[in-house]
């Protein structure tokens, strides 16, 4: 494989439940595993601390290096990175690997679909999407182990956007594929740009809004400062964290530590999550007490608007593989059996 070649010279349960062994013994396994985010970003230091609880319950025997984006591989190459050994593992979101095949698209964040995270987790544990994203990465030599989320992503804007209509016309930054799409459907003028671009696009007025990330770090960023009408709880983004390993690994680990690795992927998931409503919680004081940003925060039925435009861009990717289908009619089946849809 060219992937192979061109990098291959690169290099709750209690601690007592489990029978840990001494944590000063040197570890058995070491690994890397390349992340999504740079450096001292939230999202980054709460895999380090996922990376250190991993050691504690595995009394040492599991040593994990976590590295930022780009690190070792660009992070649209991590899936084949991890399957052929270069990376043990990565913490990421799947919607990168969407040019590989359709279905990471939707697996990674199914605009309109989740209002919170723990309706995502709850699909993924007990709808059928567990299995699912496992058998979709099998063949690329990978072990998913467990999915996490964060919170629904705020969206940051210059101009007030209070309903879909207000979208119409609107020049935002959006990633390509479904986001962008979806995004067009419902009138806006979707522009893709990375997101070391959408600060300087929007101080310049190259776009008036733009899908970003969580609302604190667009706050810390300064993002609300040159677009002071973010909307917020966030609307249409909330993305799946993929957290696998190279699957030669995993199946030559003992049982015990397999069983670590997926309890330590379920407590990570519940502190990220909390981790960023707190730090979101402290953003939204902050910006209250700035009479220059006004934070919109769409009804039920604006909400309930985008969704439906977001279901028929659903609709028209479910055909484009097997895999895409039978994600769709499992999505579909678990929001109608719990009056999500």
């Amino acid at each position: 494989m060219n992937f192979i070649k061109r990098f291959a010279g690169m290099a709750a349960v209690t601690v007592s439940a489990i029978g840990l062994a001494s944590a000063t013994l040197a570890a058995d396994y070491n690994w890397t595993f390349q992340t999504s985010e740079t450096a001292g970003e939230p999202g980054f230091v709460n895999k380090q601390k996922w990376a250190e609880e991993v050691g504690t319950l595995s009394g040492g025997r599991i040593e994990i290096e976590i590295l930022p984006i780009g690190a070792v591989v660009p992070h649209t190459d991590t899936l084949e990175a991890v399957g052929a050994g270069i990376l043990q593992g990565h913490l990421t979101d799947p919607s990168y690997f969407a040019g590989k095949d359709p279905a990471f698209a939707m697996m990674g964040n199914l605009v309109g679909a989740w209002s919170d995270p723990f309706e995502l987790l709850g699909f993924m544990e007990s709808g059928g999407g567990h299995e699912l994203y496992a058998e979709l990465v099998e063949p690329y030599g990978v072990q998913f182990i467990g999915a996490a989320a964060t919170e629904p992503e705020a969206f940051v804007s210059r101009v007030p956007i209070r309903t879909v209509e207000d979208l119409k016309g609107v020049k935002m930054r959006a990633p390509e594929g479904m986001v962008y799409e979806i995004f067009s459907k419902a009138g806006a003028a979707p522009v893709s740009l990375p997101g070391s671009e959408i600060f300087s696009a929007l101080d310049k007025g190259v776009v008036d809004a733009a899908d970003n990330t969580v609302f604190a770090t667009n706050q810390a960023l300064g993002m609300n400062d040159i677009a002071p009408y973010p909307l917020y709880p966030g609307f249409h983004s909330l993305l799946m964290i993929d957290v696998s390993m190279n699957k030669a690994i995993w199946d030559g680990l003992p049982e015990d530590l397999q069983e670590i690795l997926k309890v330590s992927v379920s407590q990570f998931a519940f502190n990220h999550i909390y981790s960023v409503r707190e730090l979101d919680a402290a953003a939204v004081e902050e910006v209250n007490a700035n009479p220059k940003i006004e934070i919109i925060n769409w009804s039920g039925d604006e909400r309930a608007k985008f969704r439906r435009i977001a279901q028929q861009e659903w609709q028209n990717w479910a055909p484009k593989t097997e895999m895409t289908q039978r994600y769709y009619d499992a999505v579909i089946a678990y929001l109608q059996g719990r009056n999500l849809l």
